[in-house]
């Protein structure tokens, strides 16, 4: 697209209102906005791919996190990856491919300093808002750094099927792992984990209580929890933790859309005498593990060790679809809405 065929508007979507439980399309609204041209230091960027993620429903609540909320009657953002069609910065070219933060939206205008050049010819672009993106980083830190992941340990993965989940069993597979074990919430999804993500056992949470699947799939316990889900698998993941076992906090998409007290853990007290720890983490905290990680996981991406899916939404219209689809658990690996 040559800079003179920038359109004068384009589509992005704001928050309406503010979700009361479960959100619902009337709480989206997709507007017609101008495209502004860069000034100096600025880029322009169609953007060709969006991510949505299970961190954005708790930026839709006006409460203080470690995320501003996202403002009502405003455009949201997330992650986007797409193409400089029009550049007033030094370093950036027309024809660029970049990934950056603005996302929920056709066009972006943003400062050069906040977009970073990818290469489309390492991996198509969308794999930069999954597994080479936040999601894959956040699966290599959240094991191997929070988790101090060792070899021959037993590792259980909850929402074992999304973004996150899917990497850091295979990643645990591919570091050495004794055992791997996930959780999902469909038949096809337990059945992709163990016949192509390499995992050990998987169940699906809907079956029965997740405490004595857990147990039935580990009777030995495990060594390394990694949480996407919190509530009943925070806790059961706890009752099988054994000594100085290490669970890493990454979500808790169980209770993102709950309007009551949340289910658990009852049993917290548990972690005292099994010398247990339960780390917090937010991927931006190991930005310096990037180089390391980009390299290892695009090794294992070329030598096929590492599979990874992508569930592909079409049409920036579809987007908040998607994003109620990723909360449902519709997704195979990760969630993308593609432009």
């Amino acid at each position: 697209m040559a800079e003179q065929d920038i359109p004068t508007t384009g589509r992005e979507w704001h928050l309406a209102a503010r979700p009361d439980g479960w959100p619902v399309p009337a709480d989206f609204a997709l507007v017609e906005a101008p495209v502004r041209r860069p000034g100096p230091g600025e880029i322009l960027v169609r953007n060709a791919h969006l991510s949505v993620d299970p961190y954005m429903r708790g930026r839709m609540n006006d409460v203080k996190s470690y995320v501003p909320p996202f403002a009502l009657g405003e455009v949201m953002d997330g992650g986007a990856v797409g193409v400089v069609v029009a550049s007033g910065a030094e370093d950036f070219a027309v024809g660029d491919t970049v990934l950056h933060g603005l996302g929920w939206r056709e066009y972006a205008t943003l400062p050069a300093a906040r977009a970073v050049r990818v290469d489309a010819g390492l991996a198509p672009l969308p794999y930069y808002l999954g597994v080479l993106g936040m999601p894959g980083l956040t699966a290599y830190a959240g094991l191997l750094e929070v988790g101090s992941f060792r070899a021959g340990d037993t590792v259980f993965v909850s929402g074992a099927a999304g973004a996150v989940g899917s990497l850091v069993g295979q990643i645990a597979r591919l570091k050495g792992a004794a055992r791997v074990i996930g959780s999902a919430g469909s038949a096809a999804k337990v059945a992709t984990l163990v016949d192509d993500y390499g995992f050990d056992a998987a169940f699906n949470y809907k079956d029965g209580p997740v405490a004595a699947q857990l147990a039935a799939a580990a009777p030995d316990g495990i060594d390394l929890y990694f949480d996407n889900v919190g509530g009943d698998h925070l806790e059961a993941a706890i009752g099988a933790l054994r000594l100085h076992g290490r669970a890493v906090l990454c979500g808790a998409i169980a209770q993102y859309n709950a309007t009551g007290a949340p289910a658990g853990p009852r049993n917290l007290a548990l972690a005292i005498g099994k010398r247990l720890r339960l780390q917090g983490m937010l991927v931006g905290d190991h930005a310096a593990l990037q180089p390391q990680f980009t390299a290892e996981v695009a090794g294992w991406l070329q030598d096929g060790s590492l599979r990874y899916d992508q569930t592909v939404v079409k049409g920036v219209e579809n987007t908040v679809e998607a994003f109620l689809g990723l909360l449902r658990g519709d997704n195979t690996g990760k969630m993308v809405v593609s432009l």
